[in-house]
């Protein structure tokens, strides 16, 4: 869980949501619904023909296993996947991007047609000679067998370092003629760069990432020697936006920018290349006022894209993760579609109740805008 710590200001027209990147606070929940008015579980009948009939595409999904159960749900839901991978060398899973590759496609061929995939480029290569040529190469492949998009992850500007010790930031010279690879073949690129402010905080274990940093330190920013930025990072980033006006970018978890809606706000007007996905900051939603989340999500109807970092691999227990994943797409829709008062961890939201026209672009739209190919008949 990420750092729910945030303060209130309302703006003209949208809301605005922020915190310093160097602050953090104890995370205060706006609902004040008792537990037992919650509403939690599966999908209802009458819930699953709504969700269902929406056509809903989860743009941010990790699948490396091969199941007919989970495809199975995945029929019963209707849901369709963008599969993501990525190198993460503090993951054993993940470490390999060649075997990333080759366990996302087994699952994608036995999908049905449910998912296709997210290839990545391996950032810890950028010293070798070629590095860009190779990785140009490796993705246009991935583009040959049915790869509609790219992502970057966050040990660019995290952990990646270059001879002299720096962190690599997302815009390094290697990593600019790949963006224009990406755009020149109409693919879209991933970004998930930075993390929570809290990262760069000192500890705080009212943070509800205090325990997860804890656990992988190797995130913790503020006891780094010499990190880069949150505002370094982030600036990268808007780099590569600018760079390449014609180059699709889905910011990744609200584009690491879920503590400040207005900047985000900000950011949605000045790029209309950026779009940003919801996955794994939905409590950020929650925690707003009911209006203010209405309004902005109504504001930005066209740049916010249904996802949610939902995975399954092989260690996992096949019936406690399915139930796991159809409780979360059940969770979030009721919290979009309904009134009903939501649990996100701890953090209670009521329901925003969104017309039609709003869910059907969030869940199914907007993601066979941003991602050209997502969805069967789509190009």
């Amino acid at each position: 869980m990420k750092a729910l710590a945030l303060s209130f200001m309302m703006l003209t027209g949208v809301v605005g949501c922020h915190m310093h990147s160097n602050q953090t606070a104890a995370p205060v929940a706006l609902s004040t619904a008792n537990a037992s008015s919650v509403v939690s579980g599966n999908f209802s009948p009458q819930e699953l023909r709504a969700f269902a009939a929406l056509q809903p595409i989860d743009t941010h999904a990790h699948v490396r296993r091969v199941d007919p159960q989970f495809n199975a749900m995945l029929d019963k839901l209707n849901v369709h996947l963008l599969d993501i991978i990525l190198v993460d060398d503090q993951n054993p899973e993940e470490n390999d991007l060649h075997v990333e590759r080759n366990g996302a496609l087994n699952f994608i061929r036995s999908s049905s047609g449910r998912a296709v995939l997210c290839t990545s480029i391996d950032p810890f290569r950028m010293r070798k000679p070629g590095f860009t040529a190779s990785a140009i190469t490796g993705i246009n492949r991935d583009f040959d067998h049915g790869a509609i998009a790219v992502k970057i992850w966050k040990n660019l500007g995290m952990e990646v370092k270059d001879a002299a010790g720096n962190y690599v930031l997302p815009d390094d010279p290697a990593l600019m003629p790949i963006y224009k690879d990406i755009a020149a073949h109409n693919k879209t690129l991933v970004a998930h760069v930075a993390d929570p402010d809290s990262s760069w905080a000192p500890p705080n274990p009212a943070s509800p990432d205090y325990s997860y940093y804890n656990e992988n330190p190797i995130w913790f920013m503020y006891n780094k020697p010499h990190p880069a930025s949150k505002e370094q990072i982030l600036r990268a980033r808007d780099h590569i936006l600018e760079q390449n006006p014609n180059l699709r970018v889905v910011g990744a978890h609200l584009g690491s920018m879920e503590a400040d809606f207005h900047v985000l706000a900000q950011h949605l007007d000045r790029y209309p290349n950026l779009a940003v996905d919801l996955a794994a900051r939905m409590p950020y939603l929650a925690l707003l006022p009911r209006t203010d989340a209405i309004a902005f999500i109504t504001k930005y109807q066209d740049r916010l894209i249904y996802g949610t970092d939902l995975e399954f691999h092989a260690r996992d227990k096949v019936e406690a993760r399915m139930r796991y994943w159809e409780n979360s797409y059940a969770r979030d829709w009721r919290f979009f579609a309904t009134n009903d008062t939501v649990d996100f961890d701890g953090i209670t939201g009521k329901g925003l109740a969104l017309p039609d026209s709003v869910l059907r672009k969030i869940y199914h739209d907007n993601a066979v805008h941003w991602f050209p190919g997502i969805f069967p008949g789509s190009h």
